[in-house]
């Protein structure tokens, strides 16, 4: 007698993925850890709702673009990486610190150490009364510690040698180039050593040369110096010059552009560029809008799993019988 295997029901499906949700170790040799984290914002008793439930993983070292419209909710979500904004609900972690849970003296402490941030507006990140030097050293005196004003200046010169403006080390911002100002703020921000460097649109502000500057120097604080970076952007430039690109969208992570190395039969390296819908872990998945516009898909779909996929369709079946067929024994039209 044959043995047969009954199909799994849509509700042991749910069941097994709930289980998996729920396992501990979350994201735990992660450096960034967000999960189902929302954001509501409240003006003049309307709620708005900036991230719905974003879910977010980012390892130890990497260099990853955050992209997306006005509104998305990428900035958002950088603000409160930053320790500058509080999530309404889910949970936020950088490097095992808890978000949430700080109270105003750790958030500062987190904001000195931990994280280092710039910001788009070149005006913004660096005090004008002050030298490019200066600045750098300033983040450094402002923490404290036991380090000796000999050991913070070889810092500061440093990484203004190390990122390319060693040579404005005794100017002004008034007297450098926007590139420039955006070079040492990055400069600024990796003062402390922190684990994690955010950037705004750091590029928002400059001309081509001025933008691949600034990337260059993203780019080596993240190979030289190990630190995690991660860049929000609407630059297509600036995207596809990492690693891993993530859009969001309507408040939640809705594809993913990797690139990897590849060595192919002949021994030649090459870049291979995957893009991936994303799945968060409530299992929700966004259909890119030039699929659903070119498939007619407005409110909802069928689905069918087969042992290797799963298959997606429009609800067409009345209109499309001869496109759309789910046999007894699971095969159809994919």
């Amino acid at each position: 007698m044959t043995e047969r295997t009954v199909p799994a029901t849509l509700a042991d499906l749910e069941q097994r993925a709930e289980a998996a949700r729920e396992r501990p170790g979350y994201g735990q040799d992660a450096l960034v850890v967000c999960d189902r984290l929302v954001r509501i914002f409240t003006a003049e008793g309307v709620e708005v709702q900036a991230l719905q439930g974003l879910d977010l993983l980012i390892g130890h070292g990497e260099l990853t673009a955050l992209v997306g419209a006005s509104g998305s909710g990428k900035s958002t979500l950088l603000n409160i990486l930053a320790g500058l904004d509080v999530p309404t609900a889910g949970a936020a972690r950088v490097g095992g610190h808890d978000l949430l849970a700080m109270d105003a003296a750790s958030r500062l402490r987190y904001r000195r150490e931990v994280v280092g941030f710039v910001r788009q507006e070149t005006s913004r990140n660096l005090l004008p009364y002050l030298t490019a030097e200066q600045n750098v050293l300033l983040p450094m005196q402002l923490a404290g510690g036991r380090t000796r004003r000999r050991e913070r200046t070889a810092r500061a010169r440093e990484l203004l040698d190390l990122l390319g403006v060693g040579h404005c080390r005794d100017r002004l911002p008034r007297h450098m180039s926007g590139g420039e100002q955006q070079r040492t703020a990055i400069a600024v921000a990796l003062a402390n050593s922190p684990s994690l460097l955010l950037a705004d649109e750091p590029t928002g502000e400059l001309d081509s040369s001025g933008t691949e500057q600034v990337l260059a120097s993203l780019r080596t604080a993240n190979e030289e110096l190990g630190t995690t970076v991660v860049v929000v952007t609407h630059d297509a430039a600036v995207a596809s010059s990492v690693r891993r690109a993530i859009a969001v969208r309507n408040g939640r992570a809705a594809s993913e552009v990797v690139l990897r190395s590849e060595v192919d039969e002949h021994g030649a390296e090459r870049v291979v560029t995957q893009e991936y819908a994303t799945v968060d872990r409530a299992g929700r998945l966004q259909l890119p809008r030039g699929f659903t516009e070119t498939l007619g898909i407005a409110e909802r779909v069928r689905l069918a799993l087969r042992p290797d996929h799963i298959a997606v369709h429009p609800d067409r079946v009345a209109d499309r019988p001869d496109r759309i067929t789910d046999r007894p024994d699971g095969s159809g039209d994919d």
